[in-house]
């Protein structure tokens, strides 16, 4: 069932459960006093520390000691002026870790127009030159010449029909001349979308969130995921929990990619980005989505 399925009842008695679950582990008296609304993080929770302090609650699947890590990032992030969160609690748990950050204002836009592209674009490139001193983040594989563990799998595109094949060839092209990883030394958001970025009613950027995966290289390879989910948002019918987007928003962000992108860097870009959500889309996702991102991912094809 997905998140926008899951009745409220639910979704607030699991949180409880995670709540107590990190309560126990802790010995902590973290209380719940709210959930995001359905469509973002679905086991995030709302809570309060004992002194009133807000914070939100989320789970990972990865380490301690890696959740540490982007906790330091954050810290530099966070001293160079970027509105991302404080971790202020990380603990293992059974399976996973869990960690409660700093809430900060502003809620995601409810609906994308240009003027919500311009701001994400603008705090994205904050993020240039951040990592200049952290050589130890990782700078990403693109997966273009082969599958990753897990991801970007080239046999699921193989697979598919036609479609897929046809952009798989050209994806394999790209790889030819193009680089196989990132370059550069900026933050990378590897999940840049509008859930992850939070405004105050004037549409002012108050916090880019869920950094549980964050990467070394070039900043604006993350502005190419949004580019993908603006197309889908617009193919479904809205549903509470998830914005609406204008057709003008989706101009904008092209326009500005192209002034922001050489096209033979545009090219690989779209290539890893087409390869990880097609090969998602079509392991886990509906069918419209695949079609969706097929044809999306289908016209730089040249």
């Amino acid at each position: 069932m997905s998140d926008e399925q899951t009745p409220l009842s639910a979704r607030r008695s699991a949180a409880e459960e995670f709540v107590r679950e990190v309560n126990a582990q802790t010995g902590g008296d973290l209380r719940l006093i709210g959930l995001p609304d359905q469509g973002m993080v679905s086991d995030a929770a709302y809570v309060r520390w004992p002194d009133g302090r807000a914070g939100v609650l989320t789970r990972s699947i990865l380490s301690p000691d890696a959740l540490h890590s982007i906790a330091e990032v954050l810290a530099v992030a966070s001293a160079h002026g970027v509105p991302v969160p404080r971790y202020e609690l990380i603990t293992p748990l059974s399976q996973g870790a869990a960690i409660v950050q700093q809430r900060l204002p502003g809620s995601p836009p409810r609906h994308i127009d240009p003027s919500i592209v311009d701001a994400m674009v603008a705090v994205n490139e904050s993020f240039a030159g951040l990592l200049a001193d952290w050589p130890q983040v990782e700078v990403p594989q693109l997966h273009l010449r082969q599958s990753g563990e897990g991801w970007c799998l080239h046999e699921t595109l193989q697979r598919y029909d036609d479609r897929s094949r046809r952009l798989l060839g050209w994806i394999q092209d790209v790889a030819t001349t193009g680089p196989n990883q990132l370059t550069g030394n900026d933050l990378v958001h590897w999940d840049f979308v509008p859930g992850n970025v939070l405004f105050d009613p004037t549409g002012a950027v108050t916090g880019v969130v869920d950094w549980f995966t964050i990467a070394r290289g070039d900043r604006h390879f993350g502005l190419l995921k949004p580019r993908f989910y603006l197309q889908r948002l617009a193919a479904v019918t809205p549903s509470p929990g998830y914005p609406t987007v204008t057709a003008t928003a989706i101009g904008r962000l092209d326009e500005l990619l192209d002034q922001l992108l050489e096209p033979a860097t545009y090219d690989v870009y779209w290539a890893h980005w087409s390869l990880a959500l097609i090969d998602w889309a079509i392991r886990h996702g509906t069918q419209t989505e695949i079609d969706c991102y097929l044809d999306l991912a289908s016209t730089r094809i040249r």
